[in-house]
């Protein structure tokens, strides 16, 4: 855990290393755009590229479209026929668009288009448009929306084209890490849980799955203790096993 490793960026720099990955290396890093991780690819191997992973952004979208799903007007707008919840809800879908293709400007520009309309969300009783957000929920979407173009803007340089990646077979999204990750979490680290862990018990537990799930823990266990169990050769694992 970062917060309790002293040197998280050196540890996997090393693990890197033992994979046997080389400084002149063409390597491709995932991230979820944090701002703790966005600088971690240079540090590691400063020609290495870095992607945005889709899932994370895609995520993000996704929450947004919710909050127009469920976004009303407090009074009906002057021409039923075009809602503004139509708008919005068709402005964040092309904003996905352009971000599948890569282009990280007009998906901007598109977010920014919503951020003007929730700026003036709501209308009073002669249907004329608020000067700000007039209810909870639409000011609420007006901080996702400004937090994404926050999001955009930083992670610009690794949005890719992802279709054209999708297309050519290669990987848009790190979904088999996710999987990795609540393995090796597992229930034991979800905070309903009654049994809690301190962040240094949580940083010692987590090592000692993840050799478990490698295979490598009773190789580590040797090192301290020489006498432990010997490793068992083919001869002697198909006695075993007769």
């Amino acid at each position: 855990m970062q917060s309790v490793d002293t040197k998280p960026k050196r540890r996997l720099f090393d693990l890197l290393r033992s994979q046997g990955v080389q400084a002149n290396q063409q390597v491709t890093f995932f991230s979820d755009g944090g701002d703790n991780v966005r600088k971690l690819p240079e540090y590691l191997n400063p020609g290495a590229d870095h992607i945005l992973d889709w899932f994370h952004c895609t995520m993000r979208i996704t929450v947004l479209q919710q909050c127009a799903r469920g976004l009303k007007p407090t009074v009906s707008a002057p021409d039923p026929d075009v809602t503004d919840e139509e708008s919005l809800e068709h402005r964040l879908e092309s904003v996905k668009h352009f971000l599948w293709h890569g282009n990280s400007a007009r998906a901007l520009d598109r977010l920014r288009d919503v951020d003007d309309e929730l700026e003036s969300w709501d209308y009073d009783d002669d249907g004329e448009k608020h000067p700000q957000p007039g209810s909870e929920a639409a000011r609420r979407m007006l901080k996702y929306v400004r937090e994404m173009e926050t999001y955009i803007a930083n992670n610009a340089g690794s949005i890719v084209n992802y279709g054209e990646r999708y297309r050519n077979g290669e990987r848009i999204s790190t979904g088999f890490v996710e999987s990795t990750i609540n393995q090796v979490v597992s229930k034991r680290m979800v905070k309903k849980q009654q049994m809690q862990w301190t962040p240094e018990g949580a940083h010692l537990l987590l090592q000692v799955r993840t050799q478990v799930l490698n295979e490598e823990w009773e190789d580590t266990f040797r090192t301290w203790y020489p006498g432990f169990r010997p490793v068992a050769t083919a001869p002697t694992a198909l006695l075993l096993a007769a």
